[in-house]
């Protein structure tokens, strides 16, 4: 199995388990003298198994992202790099955004709101992180795909 699916899988087990969750929730109490529309029992079962499917293939997926090299790195740390770099890049988005709602000015006496930075260079710093995001993006997906688990 190629690392991707390993991830693809990891992704539907979790939804599964979340939807588990909701249903166990939904028939852990019923009214007296009535059933619940499914075995509460037979949930817990299914969801034991879809942990324990999951339990592996995180460990799998980890194991294989701490030995796999890209361009030096392994593919642990490139998953580091792009999760910094998405909140860098988020952080200085907010503050872009921030920085560029000046008030408006009815008249010359009321008091003028000045941006205390530089948006123009902070956009094109902005520019030029998301785009090495993207390539670090690239290089994880590509490899994710070229990659047996």
């Amino acid at each position: 199995m190629k690392l991707a699916e390993a991830l693809q899988e990891r992704a539907d087990l979790s939804t599964r388990i979340d939807q588990l969750r909701a249903r166990l929730s939904a028939n852990a109490t019923v009214q007296e003298g009535e059933k619940p529309s499914e075995d509460p029992m037979a949930l817990l079962k299914e969801l034991d198994e879809c942990l324990k499917t999951q339990e592996k293939l995180i460990a799998d997926i980890n194991l294989t992202n701490s030995k796999t090299k890209v361009e030096g790195k392994t593919l642990t740390e490139l998953l580091a790099q792009r999760d910094s770099l998405t909140l860098k890049i988020a952080c200085y988005r907010s503050l872009l955004n921030d920085a560029s709602l000046l008030a408006q000015r009815a008249t010359r006496t009321e008091i003028k709101i000045m941006s205390a930075v530089n948006v123009p260079d902070l956009q094109k710093q902005v520019d030029k992180m998301s785009m090495e995001l993207r390539k670090v993006d690239n290089t994880i997906q590509e490899t994710n795909w070229n990659t047996m688990l």
